[in-house]
């Protein structure tokens, strides 16, 4: 099978392959390993590449498949993990320089457990910016990651490393964090399909009240076949939800006649989304209209900017982490200077400001799960803009995450949340439309994904080989 064909196997083709032992788990993760290490060079997406253990776990998915005892729908499949994702003797760096000293972890975040027990060939970590805290692919520790489909453009963030190595062939699927839009929005530049789970579908460490972690690939089928893996209770995340027991990628058709599927295109405040943007949103859905879907305009109940107050509270965490962070040197390449400069007014913020802003939040979150009470599902931009370049920290280099408003609210109030690619732009740049369901209705969003995904008019030409 010629190379390009194999990387560009989805999930379920590349499980029959392994039942029919016309592939082995094996010569397809030294396949994966030597086309990342070719492509990594241009789009900078991966670190502490791992070929040797991942050749050992192939083989023991080999043995597993020839003797018709397959872990699941991701047994043999070489893939990838943020930086972010802790798992034991791997780094747990964060993104930031001055953490490039510190020991591999000692424990597994609960994804990297599923993970090895679904049989995952696991081999590399993906680059994010500093802490977290930029929805872009630019960091201290790992340089700048760029977007295969264009080198001069960003990936998005902060799983920046993981949405360019995906779109680039570097890995089938691969698992991200999000805390404002950090899954979606590396998803979206990429071309990917993603899902921000419902808070606590996927637990992950350490416990937060915003961030979860959500599968990244190439199809709404490989995101579900990751989902249907990564979906547990683990007592140390806090808001995990009961195991479900739901096989996601066993579920994804639907007729989507009679769904009430609110358009959304204006937030209420902040930036309004380029004109580019904005017709993929509609078109999407007409699509769902003339699929037989009850299509209306969705009217955002905000008036006020509510990124404010999510940006005072991820200032402060950012201060708390700068703050901790080893000895080191500002202007030697051990933090990131935007990321620094941001956290940096975290100390000027009274616990008074903090519990404000909290109090803000919550009113936000009402104001918002009430407006979905009547729809079933909302369409809405992933973005506001298709790109920026790579070298930028974000649309405003002041405010890192000032253009995450269409995803950031959507953290807070725990809904499920996906992106697909439904467009592109004249310079051939992925745009990323995004569907939110109700709280727990994770198959329900993937299902309505699916069906944009088939019925898009766009045919993904996907950057096996990055483009200038």
């Amino acid at each position: 099978m010629p190379a390009q064909e194999l990387i560009g196997m989805s999930l379920a083709e590349l499980a029959e392959a392994y039942a029919s032992r016309e592939l082995s788990p094996v010569e397809v993760t030294n396949l994966i390993i030597t086309h990342a290490e070719a492509v990594n060079g241009a789009i900078n997406a991966l670190f502490s590449f791992r070929p040797e253990q991942a050749i050992a776990s192939a083989r023991q998915s080999e043995a597993r498949w020839k003797a018709k005892a397959a872990l699941g729908p991701l047994d043999g499949v070489p893939m990838t993990v943020k930086d972010s994702v802790a798992m034991v003797g791997w780094p747990y760096l964060h993104g930031i320089g001055a953490n490039r000293s510190l020991p591999p972890s000692t424990y597994d975040s609960p994804p990297a457990i599923a993970l090895r027990e679904a049989g995952a060939v696991i081999f590399a970590k993906t680059t994010m910016p500093d802490c977290g805290l930029m929805a872009s692919g630019i960091s201290s520790l790992h340089g700048i990651t760029r977007n295969p489909w264009g080198l001069a453009w960003n990936t998005g963030g902060s799983s920046a490393g993981a949405g360019a190595s995906v779109a680039a062939g570097a890995g089938f699927v691969s698992v991200g964090t999000d805390i404002a839009g950090s899954v979606r929005l590396p998803a979206s530049h990429c071309g990917l399909a993603s899902l921000k789970p419902t808070h606590g579908r996927v637990p992950h460490l350490p416990s937060d009240t915003m961030r979860m972690a959500g599968p990244m690939g190439r199809s709404v089928d490989d995101i579900a076949r990751l989902l249907t893996v990564l979906t547990r209770q683990d007592e140390r995340d806090t808001w995990s939800l009961p195991a479900d027991g739901v096989r996601y990628h066993k579920k994804l058709s639907r007729d989507v006649r009679g769904l009430k599927i609110g358009i959304l295109t204006d937030m209420g405040f902040g930036a309004k989304p380029e004109p580019v943007v904005r017709n993929a949103v509609e078109a999407a859905g007409q699509l769902l209209a003339g699929a037989g879907a009850i299509v209306t305009p969705f009217i955002s109940p905000l008036d006020d900017d509510a990124i404010a107050p999510i940006d005072l509270f991820l200032q402060v965490r950012g201060y708390l982490e700068y703050s901790a962070l080893p000895a080191h040197s500002d202007g030697a390449g051990d933090i990131n200077p935007y990321v620094r400069e941001w956290c940096l007014g975290g100390a000027r913020h009274s616990g008074a400001d903090l519990y404000r802003a909290l109090g803000q939040i919550g009113k936000m979150k009402a104001k918002l799960l009430a407006a979905f009470e009547g729809w079933d599902y909302v369409v809405a931009p992933t973005l506001p803009v298709v790109n920026f370049p790579a070298e930028e920290p974000g649309v405003s280099r002041e405010r890192p995450l000032e253009h995450t408003l269409f995803t950031a609210m959507f953290n807070q109030t725990c809904q499920p949340a996906s992106t697909v690619c439904m467009a592109f732009d004249n310079r051939h740049l992925p745009i990323g439309v995004q569907v939110i369901g109700h709280r727990f209705d994770d198959l329900g969003v993937l299902q309505v994904t699916k069906a944009l995904e088939d019925l898009r008019p766009v045919t993904m030409d996907w950057p096996f080989q990055p483009r200038a």
